[in-house]
């Protein structure tokens, strides 16, 4: 018998091939029957499964994913980042649903480039496909969905982020905070730590999206007026792409004035799935 998050990770395939089906036919949305023929199930099991992954309907499903949804979620984020500006960046208070506490690597961990440094790692399977996670002792340093079975080279690209540091393969360990990140092992008792680097304005860009709750959306504009710089919205795109933290930090909040979900750095697809997995559990 599969595990739930084995389950979950065997349903998103479906779904992203769903998807995928959907956006091609943007122009006419297709009927169940269709889509559950382009997965090759029948109208019944199609429907168990949208409602099994996402908790509600295909038809809600689909509704979550057209454009005017989108555009009137854009509408409603004006007095969203009002309330977080009021709030101030730096504020302790709740940042998102998962009660996640931002550390910036000091310009000593980083001009040392994590020497004296464990750095411990794991692959696990997610609702949106397997993911490789990371921690140092201080928190969670990097998350990334992986393209395919034979990706497998995050391992390098974090030893380029940490060059210096001692990685050490530790699924046990990591297992347990992928759990927490995607709803799997109850709410945590302490808050979920990351420990990330990057710029000044990277660390803020990134602080004002960890305050978009689930179900909700704003723009590049919207986050470069909140974080002061109201011009930067071509600085801001460019940070939210360096998130090292997928999902945990959470750019795919973050979509175009036009309302198109487009330019998230693992996949519309996949951005399109994680968007209308939250909305419907927001909703429901």
């Amino acid at each position: 018998m599969k595990s739930e998050p084995e389950a979950a990770s065997s349903d998103y395939r479906r779904i992203a091939k769903a998807i995928e089906f959907i956006a091609d036919r943007a122009g006419s949305q297709p009927t169940l029957g269709e889509i559950a023929m382009h997965v090759h199930l029948s109208p019944y099991h199609f429907q168990r499964l949208f409602c099994r992954w996402t908790g509600v309907t295909p038809k809600r499903f689909l509704q979550i994913l057209t454009l005017e949804h989108a555009k009137a979620l854009l509408r409603q984020a004006k007095p969203l980042l009002e309330v977080s500006d009021a709030i101030g960046l730096s504020s302790a208070s709740r940042l998102h649903d998962h009660f996640v506490r931002l550390e910036a690597v000091t310009p000593g961990e980083y001009k040392t480039g994590g020497a004296g440094m464990i750095i411990e790692h794991g692959i696990h399977r997610s609702p949106f496909g397997r993911v490789f996670i990371a921690a140092t002792p201080r928190g969670i340093c990097s998350l990334s969905f992986l393209a395919g079975p034979g990706d497998d080279g995050q391992p390098g690209r974090l030893h380029r982020s940490w060059p210096h540091a001692a990685l050490r393969r530790n699924p046990a360990r990591t297992r347990g905070l992928v759990n927490v990140i995607f709803g799997e092992g109850g709410k945590p008792d302490r808050p979920l730590s990351l420990h990330v680097h990057g710029t000044n304005f990277q660390i803020n860009v990134w602080k004002a999206l960890m305050k978009i709750p689930a179900g909700r959306v704003v723009s590049y504009g919207d986050v470069a007026r909140v974080i002061g710089h109201p011009h930067s919205a071509r600085a801001v795109g460019s940070a939210v792409g360096a998130n090292p933290v997928a999902f945990v930090i959470p750019c795919h909040r973050v979509i175009r004035q036009s309302g198109g979900l487009g330019g998230y750095q693992w996949g519309e697809t996949r951005m399109h799935a994680i968007h209308a997995w939250e909305i419907a559990r927001s909703e429901a």
